[in-house]
């Protein structure tokens, strides 16, 4: 995953985060994102304070396979 900056940019911190694939800056919905700005696993999806981009997952869950021995 990797941050969308607020309206005030990396000073109004986090806004949103957006699933990439590999280390792109433009996410799996389109949205260009900052170079520098912060990444996390995509398993960190729905576990951040801040919102997570509903769009990039829906795209992130058609293309990830679901297996059930990894989510007991």
């Amino acid at each position: 995953m990797r941050a969308e900056y607020g309206d005030g940019g990396p000073a109004a911190g986090v806004r949103l985060w957006h699933v990439v694939r590999g280390s792109e800056a433009v996410a799996m919905c389109g949205r260009e994102l900052a170079d520098d700005a912060p990444v996390r696993e995509a398993t960190d999806w729905g576990k951040t304070a801040e919102l997570c981009c509903h769009t990039c997952g829906a795209y992130y869950l058609r293309e990830t396979p679901y297996l059930a021995t990894e989510h007991p």
